[in-house]
């Protein structure tokens, strides 16, 4: 296999598409002037096969391959090499249907570099095993015939010896895989043990304590449900007991009804019979006034003295019934009020006394009228006998007539006492009914103290209940509040992980290189410890950072080769150290100077339109202090190559202009990562980052907020099982 042609663009010397061709199988000689770049064609063989030591090829980094080192308008430098590849003996492994292998090698400012095999992206180990496979390892060029390398090479020891032969039979290139694998497999049982020990000593005794807890938290629940079992039996049991006393009461209160009832019968009767007498009395004195208009006026004051005695008796009656009354509302309103049944009884017993008095009165006259009715008799006696008309008309004796008014008195009298009889019984009535009603007041004041037992158990629970600060529906009220909670932190969630996942280099992991690691010396990726104050220029400070935007801010340079040599970096970084970062920021009279031409709100230091810690201000100037932001183009093409500013300028659309001549048109290029090279983009980096960093804020308060309502249910479910 050898070369057939080269294609030069960008690199070292060659700034426009240069191609070598015709190189001859077996010699090949480059002649030409000093400094026509003869040299160049075998650093760029060199750079093509991936040395390693830059300064074979006389250069200190990638970035002096490029053309005046990327400052003329050529930001990469591109070397293809052609291979015949007709030797199916000598082809690579896995190239041997190809009669030619074309592999490209492309470097870019500040970005990454990238190989092509036959136009297809392939990897830096895939294309060293490919020049290793035939024997060209140009980290260790034994195919590279340096000045004095003859000398070398009739020195060197056996072990050198050998170490070329393998180099040349392709060994070497096994030895080297070997050597890693064996490096590879070591780190993974490292790990593995790392593993197997977290998994003993942490995991283990971590999992049976939760299923420790897991059983008792079963228990626990079936308690629960035992104690809600019982407690349900226990309110059941209380609810029959309280229906059947309901039952016992509306008994005793039908009761009370119908002995109300028959009372009021009773007093009805007796009041037909006063009726009747009434009736009887008023012939009588009928009868009296015919037969007794004169001469018997003695014996009329007489009977009209009966008749207010009656009347007397009459009044003491309706104050019975009157009182009756009475007594059934007291009663009445007995049942309403325990606190004025006792009043009400105190009140009816004198009421009482003062019946028994009345009667006693009534008792004392009725025996004077008896003495008034025996002095009226003997005074009677002794009228003269005389002659007078009965009630037939016929001619009788005074003494006849005088027999005749007495046997009608006496009939009177006997009626009367027939009416205190009656009387006598209907008292005798009332204290039965009295007892009565004194017996369902002791019933009726257990009842009422049975009542007043609940209710001052029912204010000793509610007092409880407010003690424990237990409130109706409140529990509910929470979990529709955890409800709405879980469903907007799994909305803010998913719409974080769906931005993170946009944007996978905002995602910056490593594992610690060395036991008891100080995380703080890792400060993290620029682009995460900015704040845009204006989002309308975020467009343009992604022009400004560029790839610096993902760049490492450590606090030493010691802390950087850490993190990169054992830190597991899953893509290639750039370090930033706070020690050693040496930075140029414009100076505030230049900045003065370009508001003055452009205007002061036109024109703005890149710098002092992020937000940092202080700490950081040596990095920040780094990314940003060299560069001004302008409105527009003219403002800053007018700054830029102003001889006074000469200062690097862009637009807030992202369009750069340098001092040196060149302009760049949109922010496209400044890119350094695959997924972020196309120049449409739906918005600019920083503007999405500053909108994840809002969700992030909500989440962080959402989970907060779901957390304290988590609380308190626990504290209500404690308040419930107390």
């Amino acid at each position: 296999m050898y070369i057939k042609s080269i294609i030069l663009e960008g690199f070292k010397s060659y700034a426009q598409r240069t191609e070598v061709r015709d190189f001859d199988p077996l010699f090949n000689a480059i002649t030409g002037l000093n400094g026509s770049g003869k040299s160049n064609i075998l650093d760029s063989i060199c750079f093509l096969l991936g040395i390693a030591n830059l300064s074979q090829v006389r250069a200190s980094s990638l970035q002096d391959l490029v053309y005046k080192n990327g400052q003329a308008g050529i930001t990469k430098a591109t070397v293809s090499i052609t291979f015949d590849n007709s030797d199916k003996k000598l082809s690579p492994l896995g190239f041997e249907t190809n009669k030619e292998i074309t592999v490209t090698r492309q470097v870019v400012v500040g970005g990454r570099n990238k190989y092509l095999i036959n136009g297809v992206n392939a990897t830096n180990t895939r294309v060293q095993d490919l020049f290793c496979s035939i024997g060209l390892n140009v980290n260790n060029p034994h195919f590279l015939i340096m000045q004095g390398r003859i000398t070398k090479v009739l020195n060197m020891k056996p072990p050198e010896i050998l170490a070329m032969i393998e180099e040349a039979a392709g060994t070497r290139m096994y030895e080297c895989k070997k050597t890693a694998v064996q490096k590879t497999i070591e780190k993974k049982e490292a790990k593995l043990r790392d593993i197997q020990m977290v998994l003993n000593e942490e995991i283990t005794p971590t999992l049976q304590k939760l299923k420790e807890e897991r059983a008792s938290y079963l228990e626990y629940q079936k308690v629960i449900r035992a104690i809600e079992h019982l407690s349900r039996l226990c309110i059941a049991h209380q609810f029959v007991l309280a229906e059947e006393t309901k039952i016992s009461s509306a008994e005793a209160l039908k009761e009370m009804q119908d002995n109300v009832e028959k009372l009021w019968e009773s007093i009805a009767e007796s009041e037909k019979k006063v009726r009747q007498l009434n009736e009887e009395i008023e012939e009588m004195e009928k009868k009296r006034h015919m037969e007794f208009d004169g001469m018997l006026r003695s014996l009329e004051d007489a009977f009209s003295e009966s008749q207010r005695v009656n009347a007397r008796a009459q009044s003491a009656l309706d104050l019975q019934k009157q009182n009756l009354k009475s007594e059934e509302v007291k009663y009445e309103e007995l049942v309403k009020s325990m606190q004025e049944d006792s009043k009400l009884l105190v009140s009816k017993e004198k009421e009482l006394k003062e019946t028994e008095k009345e009667l006693n009165a009534l008792q004392e006259a009725s025996e004077k009228d008896a003495e008034a009715f025996a002095a009226a008799q003997q005074h009677f006696n002794a009228v003269c006998a005389g002659l007078s008309s009965n009630d037939d008309g016929e001619e009788a004796t005074l003494a006849a007539q005088m027999m005749t008014c007495k046997n009608e008195i006496s009939k009177a009298v006997t009626e009367a006492k027939q009416a205190q009889m009656k009387l006598n019984y209907a008292q005798e009535e009332l204290k039965t009914k009295q007892d009565e009603v004194k017996k369902m007041d002791g019933g009726y004041k257990k009842d009422q103290e049975a009542l007043e037992a609940v209710r001052k158990t029912k204010e000793k629970l509610e007092n409880q209940m407010k003690m424990l600060n237990y409130e109706e529906e409140k529990e509910e009220a929470l979990l529709a509040k955890k409800k709405a909670l879980t469903c907007d932190i799994s909305r803010l969630r998913e719409l974080y992980d769906s931005l993170m996942a946009r944007f996978p280099h905002l995602q910056f992991a490593y594992k610690d290189p060395e036991k008891n690691w100080n995380t703080d010396s890792v400060k993290g990726l620029v682009v995460s410890l900015i704040t845009v104050k204006d989002l309308s220029k975020a467009k343009a400070l992604e022009a400004v950072a560029g790839g610096k935007l993902y760049n490492i801010i450590v606090d030493t340079e010691v802390t950087g080769k850490k993190l990169l040599e054992k830190g597991e970096l899953k893509h290639r970084y750039t370090v930033i150290p706070l020690n050693k970062i040496s930075a140029r920021c414009v100076g505030q009279d230049t900045v003065r100077l370009a508001q003055t031409l452009a205007g002061h709100d036109n024109l703005n230091l890149a710098l002092s339109l992020v937000g940092y810690d202080s700490e950081l201000q040596k990095a920040m100037e780094y990314v940003f202090g060299t560069t001004l932001v302008c409105n527009n183009m003219d403002n800053a093409k007018k700054v830029t190559f102003d001889k006074r500013i000469m200062t690097r300028s862009v637009t807030i659309d992202g369009d750069m202009f340098d001092p040196q001549g060149t302009l760049h048109g949109g922010n496209c290029w400044f890119y350094s990562y695959n997924m972020y090279s196309a120049c449409a983009q739906a918005a600019p980096i920083l503007s999405k980052l500053q909108e994840m960093k809002a969700i992030e804020v909500e989440l962080r308060t959402k989970e907060s907020e779901l957390e304290t309502i988590e609380n308190e249910l626990a504290s209500l479910k404690n308040v419930a099982e107390k």
